[in-house]
């Protein structure tokens, strides 16, 4: 019988694969094996223990009618078990709860009488291999301790037996959600929870209580330890905000001015600061996932069957709803730069004056549309496995089970890719009108070059904050230097959270008519009583504002003042 323990070590060494479920005879061949192990741990063999790698078996011969019995086995170097951390004791007042026994059964028997044939025999296995479950799926088991004990008896009765584990996983990638104590059911070849309940033992442990003898595990469920994005950075809601201000202002000018200006340009400026103020408001007051404020344990008093050994995360549609909304603003946001940078190409390079008819219905479809398709199309294909979105923050799904980046998420598909190839035609077109426009040299320049070099440059800067431009440093983010990687995600993080500030600044308070204003403004205040009655080094603001106006004179000759004319009058619907 010996060598019959040693076959079945040997098999608990075998590849999963190698159990083939549907294979009758197979099954039945495993079904006798453990069954032999039951007989053997209490027969009247010599042999009072065996122990292999993979399995181990002990036996003993009460000395009293009444007697509690204590099978455990403690922890060790290697997995491997050993003889010396297997231990039966009898007598014994209950389980125990230090830290090294990782699995124990107590099992309490009675006898009329002794008679010298009553032995109490207990089987440890290694692993499940031999117990093929069709209820239970194991997808993380490499990951956790799955061994199953057997307690038999015979010529005594049994009262009650109480079981312990001390599971041993990897806690910094696991959570232990739930588990349940179970038996194997010769009758259904599966594991089965009848006549077993919960019962708290240790803090650090999980109890279970039988009214019968067999083979016994506690089948476990784990959630994925997840790390939860930290609240935004002080530095992200100032920024965040400062654009939601900024970007609301921009919007409120351009629809009180939208007299003045040609109906395509309000139409284009206004739904790109929409899309962008949007999208900051659903970012600062959704992009945290609630789940983080959950408890992960469940372990609910209730002795159900488990159906896998991992769960998934707890579902909050409102999460998804975020994610869902940040993909389509953002990409919505794109998408209404490179109909700007298609319609600057347009204006300032190939100089048409006429665009083509039903011009606005054509961009705003594109605009709005093109981004909901996107999302419609991810969200679809995605959104029965929940992998539309990541666990750890509102956004869409980019890592794997096992934290590492995936290129089948939709991050890449559904956000980079249509991204980058969005950011690589507005950099074309920006360079295109940096060169072929602001930097172009001028002869017939009225103003001193130093003005020149100052207008230019503020000129690219807000034509690179109205293309998005600076959003090439969020793919720079993806090098794997770490300190590069660090460098990268400041200054992102600083121009995509005050990009609606950025636009605010140069599209307002540099234009001409918003100047206009504000000098109207100071200069009725300066002849009201109330001005006249303050100090006359007030004014220097209105001052500044006029002497800024003055330098404004030679914008009909300079090329960037062909940024101005799509400003001047004609609502005409182009």
């Amino acid at each position: 019988m010996v060598a019959a323990v040693t076959t079945v070590s040997q098999l608990l060494d075998a590849n999963m694969t190698e159990f083939n479920l549907s294979d009758k005879n197979l099954t039945s061949s495993i079904t006798s094996l453990t069954m032999a192990m039951q007989n053997f741990s209490v027969s009247n063999s010599s042999a009072t223990e065996v122990v292999q790698s993979n399995i181990a078996v002990r036996t003993i011969s009460p000395q009293e009618p009444s007697t509690t019995v204590l099978f455990s086995a403690m922890r060790g170097s290697t997995d491997s078990l050993v003889s010396d951390r297997i231990k039966v004791s009898e007598q014994a007042t209950g389980l125990k709860t230090d830290d090294h026994t990782e699995i124990q059964i107590l099992i309490n028997i009675t006898s009329t009488n002794l008679t010298g044939t009553e032995r109490v025999g207990f089987v440890l296995y290694q692993n499940d291999k031999l117990f093929p479950s069709k209820i239970y799926k194991t997808e993380r088991e490499e990951n956790y301790s799955n061994r199953i004990i057997s307690s038999n008896v015979n010529g005594t009765m049994v009262n009650n037996i109480k079981m312990a584990l001390n599971p041993q996983y990897n806690r910094s990638e696991f959570q232990l959600y739930n588990y349940a104590c179970v038996f194997w059911n010769y009758s259904l070849n599966d594991w089965d929870t009848a006549g077993c309940i919960k019962e708290k033992n240790s803090p650090k442990s999980l109890g279970c209580s039988c009214n019968h003898t067999t083979n016994f595990a506690i089948l476990m469920s784990f959630r994925i330890n997840y790390k939860y994005a930290r609240p935004l950075e002080i530095f992200s809601y100032i920024g965040c905000s400062l654009s939601i201000a900024g970007l609301t202002c921009t919007i409120v000018f351009h629809i009180l001015i939208r007299k003045q200006r040609k109906t395509f340009v309000t139409l284009m400026d206004v739904s790109l600061c929409s899309a962008m103020l949007i999208f900051n408001i659903v970012f600062v007051s959704g992009i945290e996932n609630k789940n983080a404020n959950m408890n992960a344990d469940e372990n609910s008093a209730a002795n159900i069957m488990l159906q896998s050994d991992m769960e998934g995360p707890p579902i909050n549609d409102w999460c998804t709803a975020v994610a869902a909304l940040l993909h389509y603003f953002l990409l919505a946001t794109f998408m209404w730069t490179a109909l700007n940078a298609a319609q600057m190409y347009l204006l300032f390079i190939k100089a048409k004056r006429h665009l083509f008819q039903h011009y606005n219905a054509t961009i705003s479809l594109i605009g709005w549309g093109v981004p909901a398709l996107f999302v419609s199309i991810t969200l679809g294909a995605t959104y029965s496995n929940s992998n539309y979105r990541q666990e750890e923050f509102c956004w869409l799904a980019a890592l794997d089970s096992h934290q590492n980046f995936s290129v089948e998420k939709p991050l890449l598909w559904a956000f980079l890719l249509p991204v980058a190839f969005i950011l690589l035609f507005n950099i074309i077109i920006f360079g295109k009108i940096v060169i072929s426009v602001l930097w172009k040299e001028d002869k017939e320049l009225t103003s001193t070059k130093k003005k020149s070099i100052v207008k230019n440059i503020l000129g690219t800067l807000s034509l690179a904050a109205t293309l998005g431009v600076t959003w090439i440093l969020g793919y720079l983010m993806l090098t794997d230097h770490e300190k590069t990687n660090i460098v990268f995600s400041y200054v992102f993080c600083f121009f995509s959270a005050t990009q609606g500030l950025q636009i605010f600044v140069f599209q307002v308070l540099r234009a001409t008519i918003f100047q206009d204003k504000i000098t109207g403004v100071f200069e009725a205040f300066q002849r009201s009583n109330i001005g006249r009655a303050l100090n006359p080094r007030s004014y220097f603001l209105s001052r500044i504002t006029r002497k800024m106006n003055s330098s404004e004179l030679f914008r009909t000759i300079h090329p960037t003042g062909q940024f101005d004319e799509l400003s001047l009058v004609d609502n005409s619907e182009e």
